[in-house]
């Protein structure tokens, strides 16, 4: 990992973990900015004895892209919001576009992705390393401008203790404004080689700080990867912000139209364009249904179901867990053009209400959506000739797409999700006729929540076969680590 600044000096790693002991240190600024005077806080405007503030020390007006980040910060941490789903709606209300929309949105991701790399980076300037979370959150998004992107550090620094004052107040100013600038006196590979643990002793955990993953999830991603060679290759493709894909969903829009408006033609599906650049919601055939956007990991599972070789009867088609709806509208018009229909079955209603909406512009008639328990369905048994189930799942093959979700997660959240794969996967061989084909795929690259749910139920039943199987990977293939195998239920 190269540094930022190659040409910043360095500090001896014998030296103290704060290296500053100046009245303006980071540890001075903790132990004295809450004893601050009532009338003239640290660095703060001046006031008269009325205690208005005059003219001449007005603060300067907060930057609008960093206070959107920070409420994108605010609104994963105090109301466990998905930062892709709160983001467009931070960025409307702070009417941000082009420039700074993509400032907003590096800021927010990166500080929310990183934060198992700057907040020990942040603990190291601190002799009591407790911090209001707003506190932490405007550290964290001056930390990711110091530490990953090309910001100068004096607007790093200023901009950061001008957000704390407004979103907190003006006693913490003096704290943000000597962390920040200790941080800015090491590069990237400085602080890395300060806070994670060695390398040559502890490879696993070294990478889990570096490239900032939950020491678990390093483990599970080795173990699907089988190659520790690729392991920090593949940590940083997570890292990294994910391209924009869309999808020409067939027979009712292009990929000629999609290239017109801007976009590149991805390598293996025959739909998808990555967008080069602005608002995919820009785009006229996303604005009215008849594209999407969708990763071409996720377009590849679509297309492994509706491929498939079958024998006999093709006519009907079950996305089973079909929420919140891109697969679901990519099947529904590959469905619509072989005179086939397709039920998207949802267990949740107001993912059901998206999905609904994704499929809008399907023809008439090629799909209906149905909330219901995909474990006590409708349909009688061997209803289906195809049957796609996306398993709920942990969700660690799209972290570069969900930054938040690396810190939701647990162990136990996957050992109960593999529970609920085997039940949904058994559900589904019983909905498919026999010789009918089921796909069964997860954005996870988990052996617990993969090959081996596959293995288990296949196993047990004795009425199926393994087609076909395939992982896809971020560092090797550019899309979320999607998983499928293709099962035929025995006639």
């Amino acid at each position: 990992m190269s540094p930022r600044r190659s040409s910043r000096s360095t500090t001896s790693r014998a030296s103290p973990r704060c290296w500053c002991s100046s009245p303006g240190s980071a540890r001075s600024a903790e132990r004295s900015w809450p004893r601050s005077s009532p009338t003239r806080g640290p660095r703060g405007p001046r006031r008269s004895s009325s205690g208005s503030t005059s003219v001449t020390d007005r603060r300067r007006p907060v930057d609008r892209p960093r206070r959107a980040a920070l409420d994108v910060l605010t609104a994963v941490r105090v109301d466990e919001a998905y930062a892709n789903l709160v983001l467009p709606q931070v960025l409307r209300k702070h009417g941000l576009a082009g420039r700074d929309a993509a400032l907003a949105t590096e800021l927010a991701s990166g500080a929310i992705r990183m934060r198992g790399l700057y907040d020990p980076v942040i603990d190291a300037c601190l002799t009591r390393p407790r911090l209001q979370p707003e506190v932490r959150d405007v550290l964290r998004l001056g930390t990711h401008q110091l530490l990953s992107m090309r910001v100068p550090d004096h607007a790093a620094i200023s901009t950061s203790v001008d957000l704390v004052r407004a979103a907190v107040g003006r006693g913490p100013s003096g704290l943000v404004n000597a962390v920040l600038r200790t941080i800015s006196r090491r590069s990237l590979d400085d602080w890395i080689a300060e806070v994670a643990p060695d390398p040559a002793h502890d490879p696993y955990g070294h990478l889990a700080v570096a490239r900032s993953h939950p020491r678990w999830v390093v483990d599970l991603l080795g173990q699907a990867l089988g190659a520790d060679a690729e392991l920090d290759d593949l940590l940083a493709a997570d890292n990294a912000a994910p391209r924009v894909t869309l999808v020409a969903r067939p027979g009712l829009a292009t990929v000629e139209e999609l290239e017109a408006a801007g976009g590149t033609r991805t390598a293996r599906s025959p739909y998808g364009v990555v967008l080069d650049g602005g608002d995919p919601a820009a785009v006229a055939a996303v604005s009215e249904g008849r594209a999407g956007v969708q990763d071409e990991g996720s377009q590849l599972v679509a297309l492994a179901m509706s491929e498939a070789s079958l024998e006999g009867r093709d006519e009907r088609w079950l996305d089973l867990c079909a929420g919140p709806g891109g697969k679901a509208a990519l099947l529904a018009a590959l469905a619509a053009r072989r005179g086939a229909t397709l039920v998207a079955h949802e267990r949740q209603p107001h993912r059901a209400a998206l999905v609904a909406a994704a499929v809008r512009a399907a023809p008439a008639g090629s799909v209906s959506v149905v909330a219901g328990d995909g474990m006590r369905p409708a349909w009688v048994s061997g209803t289906f000739d195809r049957v796609l189930v996306d398993a709920p799942c942990s969700g660690l093959g799209a972290l570069r797409r969900r930054p938040e979700s690396r810190w939701r997660r647990t162990p136990e959240d996957v050992d109960v999700l593999v529970g609920l794969q085997q039940v949904l996967l058994d559900g589904a061989l019983d909905a498919v006729r026999p010789g009918g084909i089921v796909v069964y795929a997860t954005c996870s690259p988990v052996v617990a929540e993969t090959s081996e749910v596959v293995d288990a139920v296949v196993g047990r039943r004795g009425d199926t076969d393994e087609v076909a199987r395939f992982q896809l990977w971020p560092h090797r293939d550019g899309t979320d680590a999607m998983f499928a195998a293709t099962l035929r239920r025995r006639a």
